[in-house]
This record gives structure tokens, sequence and C-alpha cells, in this order.
């Protein structure tokens, strides 16, 4: 699991607490939404959330993980479908396939370790290699790195893959995508210099 803040640590519903607006990438003030109040998605809940799905591959695990249901999570991604949390709920389900072909990649490569036995005890080991799991692979070859459709959306300032920046764009930024690639590239230079990455 992900160090994420324990669930007992975000606001409730109507607290106070919950009610005070998050800046954005760029420092403005973000708009208050009243869905992230009434049902308990704020966005550090959201960005807890994906990083946990990330590291889980597993919806209703990472819904626990930040004290909501899995149900809940759905709805949320639905409501906000072509919105950065749309964006980083694929690219938590990315990463986990990614470590998967990472899996398949090593054991094409080096093979698996087969032990041999004769009269119960072990006589040796030797290598097997799997040629039609390399020849898979091969031909998946540009299906394992996506990349987005159009250099022009403002999703495409962002890796596919990279969680990491999408959740804090989700915890950070507006709801909704910026007007262009340009605007989003700009707020997501100005994050990463401010938090000295």
């Amino acid at each position: 699991m992900t160090n994420q803040p324990h669930p007992s640590s975000f606001a409730p519903a109507g607290d106070s607490a919950a009610e005070t607006l998050p800046a954005t990438l760029d420092g403005s003030p973000a708009a208050p939404s009243p869905s992230e109040r009434h049902d308990g998605w704020t966005p550090a809940r959201q960005a807890a959330f994906l990083r946990e799905l990330g590291a889980t591959h597993n919806v209703s695990a990472a819904a626990r993980a930040v004290g909501m249901g899995r149900q809940s999570a759905y709805k949320l991604r639905a409501r906000l479908r072509g919105t950065p949390f749309d964006r980083a709920w694929e690219a938590a389900f990315a990463s986990r396939f990614d470590a998967l072909a990472e899996a398949a990649l090593d054991r094409a490569l080096n093979g698996v370790e087969v032990p041999h036995f004769y009269n119960g005890e072990l006589i040796g080991t030797s290598r097997k290699y799997d040629e039609r799991l390399t020849l898979s692979l091969l031909a998946m070859r540009r299906e394992l790195v996506r990349k987005p459709k159009y250099d022009f959306l403002p999703e495409a300032a962002f890796e596919t893959g990279d969680l990491a920046a999408l959740a804090d764009r989700v915890e950070q930024g507006p709801p909704e995508w910026r007007s262009n690639a340009d605007a989003e590239c700009k707020a997501l230079k100005k994050a990463k210099k401010a938090n000295g990455k």
C-alpha cells in the first residue's frame, strides 16, 4: 500500500475545514464545487484514492482506504468523465499493466528456472524460455506505449502513465481541463517548480 493519510484525517462533508478552497496549480483559488462537499469526494480524497488505486489496482480497496465506497467511486468517475480525474483513473490501471508487462518481458528475456528431481531429490535446474510469450510481446510492442490522440488537447500535457502528476493535478487544479495543452503545461511546470521537482 502507499503512504496515504488515514481516512479519519479527511474532514467530514459539511465541516468548515472541508469547505476551505484549495489553490489551483496556477495559484488561483479553486471554484467551489457543491458535488465535492455533499458526497465527500474532496480533491485531496480523490487524489489519495487515485494513488491507492495505482498501488493496488483494486477500486474497492482504494475506496475503503479513503473512507469511501466502491459504488461511490464509480459514480464519481461517471460524473467526471473526460476530466483530469478520469484520465488519472486510466493512468492508475495503466501503471499496473506496465508492471505486468515488465514481469512478462523479464520472463521472456530471462526464462523461468525449472527444478529437476530424481528420486525425490533436487539434482539441478535449467532455464525454460517461452517463445510464444516473446512473440506476443514483440507483436504488442507499439500498443504497450499509449500516446494521447491529439497534441493540442489539454490532457496531452500529461504522459499517459504519469499517475503522480495526474493525481497532483486532480488534488490541486480545477476539476475540469484548462483551455488547451499549453495552459496545462504552464501550470504543470509552475507546480513542479514550486514543489522543487
